[in-house]
């Protein structure tokens, strides 16, 4: 029974987690150029920096 438990709560995290994550907006559109606008500078990855400049600065 434990078992059973255990394997539904795991589907289930699993479950919330793919459907956060597919609610990221798209590299490039205006809402991920306002949403990367919002977020402090330092926590910027370098990619997300290129990506930036290429779809929201130089256009």
């Amino acid at each position: 029974m434990f078992a059973n438990l255990r394997i539904l709560t795991s589907l289930l995290v699993i479950a919330s987690a793919l459907m956060l994550s597919a609610c990221a907006p798209e590299v490039g559109s205006p809402e991920w150029c306002k949403s990367v606008e919002e977020k402090p500078k330092g926590d910027l990855t370098l990619n997300e920096a290129k990506d930036y400049a290429k779809h929201c600065v130089f256009k």
